[in-house]
């Protein structure tokens, strides 16, 4: 068996959400599984739920991190975000990296259904590749509108090399 990298975007992303031993995690647009896989290993009883609408990229999640759904840390489901039903006031932190719903159209019933599942203190971090800068602005400007709109408090975080911004909104 490979081992397979996690990309240094996807670690520095992971790191800024400081994942506790307990948390309960959303990810949207799980792909290939790195985030997945670095999210479960700080898991212990806490427990991660990615989704993609990507049948390609559920499989390779559940493929790549086989370990993490056998333990139950892990849950992979093909859906769509709007349709998506999670006990409310569960979730700690929603991850997202480089998700385009957030700024290419209107989001207003996704961010609503993310405030209204995130426990007080919780959080909604959306991270971009930065390496169209001229795109920056406007995926800050939307992302953040769309979550402050919602209700949560909007802070940006940025990583030079490789260049990665994150909306961070916190409830």
């Amino acid at each position: 068996m490979s081992v397979q990298t996690i990309p240094p975007r996807i670690k520095w992303a992971v790191d800024v959400i400081d994942v506790r031993p307990d948390d309960q995690v959303l990810e949207i647009g799980c792909g290939p599984g790195a985030g997945a896989e670095l999210i479960c290993s700080r898991l212990e009883t806490g427990k991660l739920f990615a989704i993609d609408r990507s049948e390609s990229g559920v499989d390779r999640t559940k493929r790549r991190n086989a370990k993490y759904v056998d333990a139950g840390r892990l849950v992979v489901r093909q859906i769509d975000l709007a349709t998506l039903r999670v006990p409310v006031k569960r979730l700690n932190k929603v991850f997202a990296f480089n998700v385009n719903l957030f700024w290419v159209r209107g989001c207003d019933d996704e961010v609503a259904l993310l405030h209204e599942r995130l426990v007080p203190g919780g959080a909604v971090y959306l991270f971009y590749e930065a390496n169209r800068p001229e795109l920056v602005p406007r995926i800050v400007e939307k992302a953040s509108a769309a979550l402050a709109k919602a209700g949560f408090r909007i802070s940006i975080v940025e990583q030079k090399a490789p260049p990665v911004i994150g909306i961070v909104g916190r409830r």
